[in-house]
């Protein structure tokens, strides 16, 4: 079983590490499986973290040990999938923005109703293609049905850091990675 003390890192460093890892999700006789191409970074210092105002009943799984599942509903209907890091009693956690599929995709369709890039390029699309629930919140990703695998970092050359998507506290802090090789990437920056 893992430890994830290769998680025990400030967000930013782990939403960097997190990239080229894969989860497995358990759905009934069917196995999904994916690569993370793309994360976010938030931590109790960042105003626009879900922790930042203290523990909640709501965000409690972001203050468990690395290695834990923090699931929030966005809008009031996407399931967004957060991963805990950093230290125990301190929330911090990344948010899984996109992956590529690699095992799974006929299940991940029929939860979707979509193919291709659409299919997990984004939290809400991740969460769905992988029937990821709120109830999840707290789950360690250890363990079935919902595994964390770690995979060696990506090259350097590979990660691309900009600005987070869809906030409006401290959206100007480069806590987004994403692959620069993936296609399943949510919003690719402008080249200069």
């Amino acid at each position: 079983m893992d430890d994830f003390s290769w998680l025990r890192l400030p967000a930013p460093e782990a939403a960097r590490r997190l990239l080229g890892c894969e989860l497995e999700r358990t759905l009934g006789p069917d196995t999904l499986r994916v690569k993370i191409v793309e994360t976010e970074a938030y931590s109790q210092d960042d105003p626009a973290s879900h922790t930042f105002n203290g523990r909640t009943p709501r965000n409690a799984a972001m203050f468990l040990s690395a290695g834990h599942a923090y699931v929030y509903l966005s809008y009031g209907i996407h399931s967004c999938l957060n991963i805990v890091v950093g230290r125990e009693g301190v929330g911090e956690g990344v948010l899984l923005r996109a992956a590529e599929p690699l095992e799974g995709l006929e299940t991940m369709r029929r939860l979707r109703g979509q193919d291709g890039r659409a299919l997990t390029n984004g939290p809400g699309k991740l969460g769905q293609a992988l029937g990821i629930e709120v109830g999840m919140s707290g789950h360690d990703v250890a363990l079935p049905p919902l595994r964390l695998i770690a995979r060696e970092p990506l090259a350097p050359e590979r990660v691309v850091v900009t600005t987070r998507i869809g906030i409006s506290k401290a959206a100007e802090l480069p806590r987004r990675f994403y692959d620069a090789e993936s296609t399943y990437v949510s919003v690719k920056a402008k080249r200069p």
